[in-house]
C-alpha cells in the first residue's frame, strides 16, 4: 500500500505536459522611438501564457521590464510594466495591452494611472542585412572593461573580423577571430566552432553581439554586445533601467 500510494504522488507529474515555453525577440518602436523587445512566454494547460520579458530604447538604452498575461484566443496581451526585473509589490511604470499574434505585437501603452499614452509596434521579422556594408574600427572602455572591433562586410559577405577584449583587475583577455559566415535570417552570423557572432540592424544602429564564446577568452574575460551606428562609431549596449 505505501508503494500505491507513492505511484499515485507522481502519477500527475507523469501524465501532465509540461509547460511550452519559448523566447523572442522583437524589433519595432514605441510611441516613434526605436525599441528592442524581449518576451519570454510560459504556455499554460489552458492555453493562455505567462509572459515576462523587457524592453529598450535606442539610443537612451533606457530599459523597463514586463510581466503579464497572453490570451489563447486572438493572442490579447497585457503586459505590466516596471523600472526592476522584480514587479510585484512594486509600482507600475505603464502597461502595455495588444494583440501578439502573426509574428507582431502590437497595440498601446498605458501610464501608471490608466492615462493612453503611446502606440507600440514590434515584429519578429528582423531587417534582412544581405545588402549590408561597412569598414569599422573601432575602440570602448570604461574602467574595468575595454574592447576593440575590427569588421568589414561588404554586400553582406564577412570580409574580416577580429574583436577582443579585456577585463580589468587580471587584465582577463578576449580574442575572436577566424571567424567564417554562417546561413542567418533576419540578420549576419559568423562563427568559429561554437562561438558564433551575430549582427543584427536596428534601425540607426547594428547590434553585435558574441554567444558561446568562453573557449577565446580568459576565466574572467567576456564581450559586451555593442552598438554600431551610421557612422561607424560604437558604443557599449548597457541597459539604464532609471
Amino acid at each position: 500500500m505505501k508503494w500505491f500510494g507513492l505511484l499515485l504522488g507522481l502519477f500527475p507529474a507523469l501524465v501532465l505536459p509540461q509547460e511550452a515555453s519559448e523566447t523572442r525577440e522583437l524589433i519595432g518602436s514605441l510611441g516613434g522611438r526605436p525599441a528592442l523587445l524581449n518576451l519570454y512566454s510560459s504556455v499554460l494547460p489552458d492555453g493562455s501564457a505567462r509572459v515576462t520579458g523587457d524592453y529598450l530604447l535606442l539610443p537612451t538604452q533606457q530599459q523597463r521590464f514586463l510581466e503579464g498575461e497572453r490570451s489563447k484566443q486572438l493572442g490579447v496581451t497585457v503586459l505590466r510594466e516596471g523600472a526592476t526585473p522584480i514587479l510585484y509589490g512594486r509600482p507600475a511604470t505603464g502597461t502595455l495591452q495588444g494583440t501578439w499574434s502573426g509574428g507582431v505585437f502590437k497595440g498601446l501603452r498605458y501610464g501608471p494611472e490608466g492615462q493612453e499614452r503611446e502606440r507600440f509596434e514590434f515584429s519578429e521579422t528582423f531587417p534582412s542585412m544581405e545588402a549590408y556594408s561597412a569598414s569599422v574600427r573601432c575602440e570602448v572602455a570604461d574602467a574595468r572593461y575595454a574592447s576593440t572591433l575590427a569588421l568589414a562586410v561588404e554586400n553582406g559577405k564577412l570580409k574580416s573580423a577580429d574583436w577582443r577584449s579585456r577585463v580589468s583587475p587580471g587584465g582577463h583577455p578576449c580574442s575572436v577571430t577566424g571567424l567564417e559566415q554562417r546561413p542567418f535570417a533576419g540578420g549576419l552570423r559568423f562563427a568559429a566552432g561554437r562561438c558564433s557572432v551575430t549582427l543584427r540592424s536596428l534601425g540607426d544602429y547594428v547590434r553585435v553581439m558574441a554567444e558561446d564564446c568562453a573557449a577565446m577568452c580568459g576565466s574572467q574575460g567576456y564581450l559586451e554586445p555593442m552598438l554600431i551606428d551610421r557612422r561607424g562609431h560604437c558604443q557599449l549596449l548597457r541597459p539604464q533601467s532609471r
